[in-house]
């Protein structure tokens, strides 16, 4: 099972706006939200809880590929989340999301009895590549007692 299959089977948000996981590997997770009028908001786009929805998910899938392996002792948790809606979304989204730190590291301080963060940077495109919005997703891995 991929990570963003795992991320699919695990949050039913995921599967009430048909996200799509195109790619979720350590160094990177790539998921897109189909344009549909029911997440539209008052513009015709998609709604802004359906866009941070998208770019939290693409953030869980980049996580669950890069530190999957971690789960018997850890849980992954996101600490804080923030979003910039930069321009108008409209249609087919996709959110890419990237690493802030080495895996290495963040499994290094989990091996020191440390409980980890670390920040996933998502960036929402339309379909024409312009950028719509922005996210930072500051994570953890709660070691598990």
């Amino acid at each position: 099972m991929t990570a963003g299959e795992m991320v699919a089977a695990s949050v039913p948000m995921v599967r009430t706006l048909n996200l799509e996981f195109l790619e979720s590997t350590a160094e990177r997770a790539v998921v897109r939200m189909p344009d549909q009028a029911d997440f539209h908001n008052h513009v015709g786009g998609p709604h802004a809880g359906a866009m941070f929805t998208l770019a939290e998910s693409a953030s869980g899938a980049i996580v669950m590929a890069a530190f999957g392996d971690q789960l018997t002792r850890a849980v992954p948790l996101a600490v804080n989340a923030e979003i910039a809606y930069r321009k108008l979304a409209m249609g087919e989204v996709t959110a890419t999301a990237t690493l802030g730190r080495p895996v290495a590291d963040v499994v290094a301080e989990l091996d020191a009895g440390e409980r980890p963060e670390f920040p996933v940077a998502v960036r929402i495109e339309r379909a024409d590549g312009a950028v719509t919005g922005e996210m930072t997703v500051l994570w953890t891995l709660r070691p598990i007692s």
